[in-house]
């Protein structure tokens, strides 16, 4: 007879009350069924973080049979160490770090699983009124870099690939919540951080558009991918269909972001008190443009990489970090959770 016929034995509830206990069973086999995916943002609830939480907010994860929780984190190293520990199961943390990561804890094989960032957000942000447009005026000025800053973690590649003399620029470790309002009040000539992130922060902050300079390092001899998706290797293992579950669901978050950037801020929103929707949209229009839908991601595809040109930005990063085994590709980077190519196609 099944649970319904064992609810509901004969002359002992009235139909329509098997019917209801029927369906709370249901509801409970439904919840029972969900994998609990602890995930972790690299920063606040900003713009560029709305391709997560909108999944939760349109039922997408649930879809997919998983219950996932979001939590903000205080940089791009940080949702490594969270996942790496099995804090987290999964994140979202520059691939870069993940590269040095995984070199200074062989023991630990965390790796990537869908690219977010095709091409990073990493860059000097600095004033016109400061002496700053291009990299080499930064010699003899004062550089407001946060340690655990991705943009700074590039900072050695970035000196390389411009002649910069770097003994002629004087670092300042900075708190991250403060290195927009040093700028603005003068106290810094530049800055380290992501493009979509300081930019906004200081026109928010009252500083005019034309005076802020944006040196995407990207554009600067800077060739890396930036943020991706990454699992803990135990629940990999374990849980391998709630990996592919999970990515199936953001892609589709993803894609509805790019659809509607106004109605999926509106995620981000309700997430974070202070926010401004004006502001957030901004900044999510930003990483749009600048870092997901790029050429290549639009050529090939959301959330792959291409082998040879990750291959040199490990040659890249070796040009400044002495690796003790310097990875390939394939170490760091797994595409076996990927959904096919054509659903990863942008419409």
């Amino acid at each position: 007879m099944g649970s319904f016929g064992l609810l509901c034995p004969p002359k002992r509830l009235s139909w329509v009350a098997c019917v209801i206990a029927s369906m709370v069973v249901a509801a409970g086999d439904t919840a029972a069924a969900q994998t609990p995916v602890k995930f972790s943002l690299d920063f606040k609830f900003e713009g560029p973080s709305a391709p997560f939480v909108v999944g939760i907010d349109r039922g997408y994860y649930q879809a997919e049979g998983l219950n996932v929780t979001i939590d903000s984190a205080n940089g791009s190293l940080e949702p490594i160490t969270r996942v790496a520990s099995g804090l987290y199961d999964m994140g979202f943390g520059d691939i870069n770090s993940l590269i040095k990561f995984r070199d200074q804890n062989p023991n630990v094989p965390i790796k990537a699983v869908f690219m977010v960032y095709n091409r990073p957000p990493f860059s000097i942000v600095t004033r016109k009124s400061r002496g700053v447009t291009i990299p080499k005026d930064l010699e003899g000025k004062k550089l407001g870099a946060p340690a655990a800053d991705g943009s700074f973690a590039q900072w050695k590649i970035f000196v390389q690939a411009n002649g910069i003399d770097a003994s002629k620029v004087a670092i300042e470790n900075v708190g991250i919540p403060i290195r927009e309002p040093m700028l603005a009040a003068g106290q810094l000539d530049a800055i380290t951080g992501f493009s979509f992130s300081s930019y906004v922060n200081l026109k928010d902050r009252g500083v005019p558009i034309d005076d802020v300079v944006v040196l995407l390092m990207a554009d600067y001899g800077v060739d890396l991918y930036g943020n991706a998706i990454i699992v803990n290797p135990k629940f990999a293992t374990e849980h391998p269909d709630a990996v592919k579950g999970f990515l199936r669901a953001f892609l589709k978050s993803l894609k509805s972001t790019v659809k509607d950037p106004s109605a999926a801020v509106d995620s981000v929103i309700k997430r974070n008190d202070i926010a401004k929707k004006d502001v957030e949209l901004e900044r999510l229009n930003m990483a749009l443009r600048d870092n997901i839908l790029t050429p290549e991601a639009r050529a090939d595809g959301l959330g792959g990489v291409e082998a040879a040109r990750f291959d040199k930005a490990i040659d890249q990063i070796a040009l400044t970090y002495d690796f003790k085994a310097k990875p390939k590709s394939a170490d760091i980077f797994d595409s076996s959770s990927l959904p096919p190519t054509a659903d990863r196609m942008l419409d």
